[in-house]
Parts: C-alpha cells; sequence; structure tokens
C-alpha cells in the first residue's frame, strides 16, 4: 500500500542514531550535506530518471546516455556547482558514460604527464569541455603488459612530428571508454621510436575526430567494440577500437613532463622523478576501492531491505512466516557483506590520506615509502573489487529467484560492476605485484632496512613466528590485540614460508613461476590484515556516540572473524590458532550476528541512498515490493498486446495442429 513504510517495525528496532551513522559513512557533516543534496537534486530530475533502462535498445540506451551527460552539464553550469558537487552529481545520475573517462582518466593523464604549458593549452579546453577526451592505452593483443604495446611514434626530424601508427591488428586500441563515438581526443599511449632506437611506451595527445562535424579525422579507423554483458549496465558506455594508419601530429603533442624530444630528434628525459607517476596511480587505485564501497553498500542495502519484507516458511497455528533475515543461514551470508561494505570504506578514506601522504613526499623527493604505498593500493585494488563482485552476486542470491529480475536492481548492478576486477590492472596481476614486494621485504629482515607502512608488522619477525594466539574464549575474540596478532603471523609466516620455497630454486623468476598460487594467497592475506587494522583503527577515533560505536565495533569484528572462518586452513596450517579458538571465533561470530540483527535495516539506511539512486524494486526504502513488483511486470512491452506478435503464424498452427512437414 502507498504511503506505508513496511519497514518502519525494523527501524523502530535500531539501538543508534542512524543520522549520526549517516555523517559518519559520508566522511563528515559537509561530505553529507553535499552527497544528500545532490542525491535529491539528481532523484527529482525528470531526465535522469532510469526504471526503464534495461528495456532501450542499445542505441536508444546510448542516446539517453548523451542526453543525461549534456543535461548535467548544464546543470553543472546553471548550479555554479562546486568540483566535489560536480563529482557527486556524476555519481547518483548513475550511468557509464564518457565523461567518467574523461575527467577520471584523459584529465589526469594530462595533469600527471603534461608540462605545464601542455596544461595549460589542453586543460583550458577539457575543464570547459570543448574537447571530449578519453585514455588509450589497451590494445586488443595486450592489456596488463603495458610494455607489451605494439602501437609506434616514430618521431620525423625532417618535419618535426610524430607518426602515430598502427603495425598489427592486434596493436589496435581496444576497450578505452569514450573512445567508440564521443572522444575528440585521446592520450594514446605508443612506444617511442626516435634515430632508429625503441624508447618504450610514452603518452601522446592525439585529435581522432573533427570539431565541426564529427568524423573522424584521415587514416583513422574509429568504433564500437560491441555490446557487452547485461541489459542496460555498461552498454551506456562507448568502448571503443582505435587503428593510425601513419597519422602525423606537431611533436609538442608528445605529453613532455617527465621525458622529451628535441627538434633534433633526442630522447632527453626531464629531471622530474618518474616516481610521480606513482601519485596518479595511488589516487586512481583509491577511487576504485571507494567505488567498491559504494558498490556493495548498494548490493547490501537492498538484500538487507528485501530479506526482512520477505517471509517465508515456519508460520504455526495459522501465524506469520518468519522473516527470511531472522534465518542464521541468511546472516551467516549477509552481515559479513554488510560488516565488508563499511570496512571498504573506512580503508577507502585511509587511502585517500595515503594519497595525501604520498603527494607530500614526492614534492619533497622523498620516495622511501613509494613501492610500499604502490604494493598496498595494488592489493587493496585487487582485494576490495574481487569481494564486492562477488558479494553484489551474493546479495543477489540472497534475494531469491526474484533477485534475477531485473527490476531488482541486481543483475544490472553486478554488470556494471565486475569489469572493476580488470580494469586498472588484472587483479590476479595486482596480488603477484604484491607477492613480489613482499617476498623483497622478507628477504631485507635481517638487513638492517625496517619495513615500512603496512608491512612495519614484519619488523616483529621474529615474535609473530613463534607466538601463540592467548584467546582463552568467545569474548577473547573481541579483543583488538588478539585479532590484529592472529592476522599478523597468519599473513607473515605465509610470506616466510613462500620465501622458503622460492630459495629452493635456483633460477629465482622458475620459482616464482611456480609458486604463483602460494604468492597470491600470501599477498591476500596481507591485504586483509591491512583492512581489519584500518577498521580497528577507525574505532580508536571519536565518531558518533555510543550506539554508532557499538555498531560499528559489532561489524569490525564481524568482517574480521568471518575472514577468519573463511580462510580457516591458512591459521591453522601457519598455527597461528588452534582448532579450539577457530570454534571460539565462531561462537562469537553467531553472537555478533544477533546483536546486528535488530539494527540491520538501520545501518542500510545509514548509507543514505534514495530509490532513484538504488533503483530497485526489492530495496525500496517504505518496503513496497509486492504491488511494485506487479507494476513493474506490466510495464514489460511483451505486455504490450495480449495475444503476443507471433501467435497466427506460430502458436495457433502448433494447437491446431496445422504445422506443414517438410518432406525430405
Amino acid at each position: 500500500m502507498e504511503g506505508i513504510d513496511h519497514l518502519a517495525d525494523e527501524r523502530n528496532k535500531a539501538e543508534f542514531d542512524v543520522e549520526e551513522m549517516k555523517i559518519v559513512w559520508a566522511g563528515s557533516p559537509h561530505a553529507f550535506e553535499v552527497s544528500d543534496r545532490i542525491a535529491r537534486l539528481v532523484a527529482s530530475d525528470p531526465v535522469f530518471e532510469k526504471s526503464d533502462r534495461g528495456r532501450l535498445s542499445r542505441k536508444e540506451l546510448f542516446k539517453s546516455t548523451l542526453k543525461k551527460c549534456a543535461h548535467a552539464w548544464k546543470r553543472i553550469i546553471e548550479l555554479r556547482l562546486s568540483e566535489e558537487e560536480a563529482g557527486r552529481l556524476r555519481f547518483f545520475v548513475d550511468q557509464p558514460a564518457f565523461v567518467d573517462l574523461h575527467w577520471g582518466m584523459f584529465v589526469p593523464a594530462i595533469k600527471g604527464q603534461g608540462t605545464e604549458e601542455q596544461q595549460q593549452k589542453w586543460l583550458s579546453l577539457a575543464n570547459k569541455m570543448q574537447i571530449i577526451g578519453c585514455y588509450a592505452q589497451t590494445e586488443l593483443g595486450h592489456g596488463s603488459n603495458v610494455q607489451g604495446l605494439e602501437t609506434t611514434a616514430t618521431f620525423d626530424p625532417k618535419t618535426d612530428e610524430f607518426v602515430i601508427h598502427s603495425p598489427t591488428q592486434t596493436s589496435s586500441k581496444w576497450w578505452p571508454g569514450g573512445l567508440g563515438k564521443v572522444s575528440t581526443h585521446a592520450v594514446v599511449y605508443a612506444r617511442l621510436i626516435t634515430d632508429g632506437k625503441d624508447y618504450g611506451v610514452h603518452g601522446f595527445i592525439v585529435q581522432l575526430r573533427s570539431l565541426e562535424d564529427h568524423s573522424p579525422l584521415p587514416n583513422i579507423i574509429v568504433g564500437d567494440i560491441g555490446t557487452k554483458m547485461g541489459n542496460g549496465a555498461y552498454n551506456s558506455m562507448d568502448n571503443g577500437f582505435l587503428m593510425f594508419d601513419q597519422v602525423r601530429i606537431p611533436r609538442d603533442q608528445m605529453l613532455m613532463r617527465l621525458a622529451k624530444v628535441t627538434r633534433e630528434g633526442k630522447y632527453v628525459p626531464s629531471d622530474v622523478p618518474k616516481q610521480l607517476m606513482y601519485g596518479t596511480m595511488v589516487f586512481v587505485r583509491q577511487t576504485i576501492v571507494a567505488d567498491a564501497s559504494n558498490a556493495l553498500s548498494r548490493a547490501v542495502c537492498i538484500a538487507t531491505r528485501y530479506s526482512a519484507v520477505r517471509r517465508q516458511f515456519g508460520a504455526r497455528n495459522g501465524g506469520i512466516e518468519t522473516q527470511v533475515i531472522d534465518y542464521k543461514t541468511q546472516q551467516n551470508r549477509l552481515f559479513p557483506l554488510l560488516a565488508s561494505a563499511y570496512a571498504f570504506r573506512f580503508v577507502g578514506e585511509w587511502l585517500k590520506w595515503l594519497y595525501t601522504d604520498v603527494t607530500a613526499r614526492l614534492q619533497a623527493s622523498d620516495f622511501a615509502t613509494l613501492p610500499e604505498a604502490h604494493a598496498c593500493t595494488a592489493g587493496l585494488k585487487s582485494l576490495t573489487t574481487t569481494a564486492t563482485a562477488d558479494g553484489i552476486e551474493e546479495c543477489r542470491k540472497l534475494c531469491g529467484g526474484h533477485g534475477y529480475l531485473w527490476c531488482s536492481g541486481l543483475p544490472e548492478l553486478f554488470a556494471v560492476y565486475v569489469p572493476a576486477c580488470t580494469y586498472e590492472g588484472d587483479n590476479i596481476v595486482l596480488q603477484l605485484q604484491v607477492a613480489r614486494f613482499l617476498m623483497k621485504t622478507v628477504s631485507q629482515l635481517g638487513s638492517g632496512k625496517a619495513p615500512v607502512g603496512t608491512t612495519a608488522y614484519m619488523a616483529r619477525a621474529q615474535h609473530l613466528l613463534q607466538c601463540r594466539s592467548g584467546v582463552q574464549k568467545a569474548e577473547d575474540w573481541l579483543n583488538p590485540a588478539a585479532v590484529v596478532e592472529a592476522f599478523e603471523a597468519r599473513a607473515l609466516r605465509m610470506a616466510v614460508a613462500c620465501a622458503k620455497n622460492l630459495s629452493k630454486f635456483e633460477n629465482q623468476e622458475e620459482g616464482f613461476s611456480e609458486l604463483l598460487a602460494e604468492l597470491v594467497e600470501a599477498a591476500v592475506a596481507h591485504c586483509q590484515l591491512i583492512v581489519v587494522s584500518k577498521f580497528i583503527a577507525k574505532l580508536e577515533q571519536d565518531i558518533g556516540g555510543r550506539g554508532v560505536k557499538q555498531q560499528l565495533n559489532n561489524l569490525c569484528y564481524i568482517y574480521a572473524l568471518h575472514i577468519l572462518h573463511k580462510h580457516l586452513g591458512d591459521f591453522l596450517s601457519t598455527n597461528s590458532i588452534t582448532p579450539k579458538q577457530a570454534s571460539l571465533a565462531n561462537d562469537q561470530l553467531r553472537s555478533l550476528y544477533s546483536q546486528v540483527r535488530p539494527n540491520a535495516v538501520a545501518l542500510v539506511d545509514a548509507f543514505n541512498y534514495t530509490d532513484h539512486y538504488l533503483n530497485s524494486v526489492l530495496g525500496r526504502y517504505d518496503g513496497n515490493v509486492y504491488p511494485k513488483l506487479y507494476e513493474e511486470a506490466w510495464k514489460d512491452p511483451l505486455n504490450d498486446s495480449v495475444v503476443p506478435d507471433g501467435y497466427q503464424e506460430y502458436i495457433r498452427p502448433l494447437i491446431k495442429q496445422q504445422l506443414r512437414t517438410a518432406r525430405l
């Protein structure tokens, strides 16, 4: 029924101030105010309507995306929105589009790799959207292996130009968002060749389309790579392919902050340290971790509300059935995902701090912590995106059959999100980068060089290799020191075991290849330790009242103990804990589920998502699910007519047994 809050009883059970938790989730009162205001602005604008997105053809979907992007830019100008507000507006419009790559990759690439003169020239145009850019790195034949890219940029000293060329089919750029149909310019990554020598991959600004009629420039072949997974979803993005046939660009369109080519064709590295590139990488990966918490919290919000609305079995003497959320099996699957959403939020906040710290150190030419920061952000990108993609799918299953409907919001959310496991670094490849760093750190433990940052715990290797957990009763698993020590012991012992196994090989690279699976597991253990320790550190801050702090405390230990349960083999095989202690952890986990249960709906309300943003019949704020599912069914084009097209041709002859049989 309209106007009735079917989840009011659930909200009345809350043992904390939801408004306070909203501010904790947002990060600050200011961030909450901006987010709340912009979310409502988007939700109230009919141009941003999206409930029909799954029923549109690809062409219709793409055109509606262009309309929304143009309208969003118009509103940004009219309302004089700040950069922060404009970013939130694009977030709540919630439709993958060329602008994501323009602002998220093209502009930062010029800022990070362009000289001051180049920034002045190109950013003045890009910031007004007088040119639209994309980031053309990945090729048909090479993704993660950037050094294997085949596109060439050969300097011609006669004309003072670079000749951009795609020598093979596999050298065609493939996947860049915004490239297919919209971008006028691209930062193209190609092998720089001058005076017959290959200097490796560098970035070049290349105009792709006319600024008058949008047609591709001569000798440029460009288009869209085709339909991707899901209805709606990422199909609003024009991921493209691009081939060059001896395309000439002026020499000054090479991004020259880190290196330049002189008029005579001499390659000159600049005084600017190459490590500056790490700063941009840390920034991009920090935003990906933040996006993981956004996507997972959205799925968890839908699954939690629906689990409270849905009733199944358990009726006695004609009474009402049991809410699905009251089943321990549901809690055991759902509440760790709720805890993960909060955990990823807080580790994302910490990564913002890390980015600021790295930037300050770079400006002071202090590169000591860079390798650790690079490894840490690579690992957290991998860990959070993998867990989020799996978590969204688990939320779909938690919603039963109705979760499979497009209008549940979950199939599209999964299809939109899952590429995050591959872009900006394949998740397994990234964990192997972490593993290399861990192996190097372990090898230096006896050298007097102290491990830094998130690997600082390794300095206590002697203790961690010998210590035994002191947990004796279930409540001891709520002691932060006991939890952190168990995670540190497991991570260190797995890393040391890998290092020992590596040392048995004469050829280290051969050994690394042989031990890939174990190395990934050691890297994951290290990254899970980071998330747990940053969540615990958050609890030590002054955050909200007693009720808020208690809920965050419960979620923190649900996250940690569920990881412990899920990776029990690691903890037991490394003797970090005993089987008895593992059993006590499970007892404590069940107790924590019971404590979170009355607060579950309020904890997802704290995400402060509008119904427009969720775009889910199952996750509606008012819980009015069943009438709305029925309404949604009637909107499907198949229901435009009572008798379907094709009845006369196919169904009637079948029923009337009038099908003509072919003679062989």
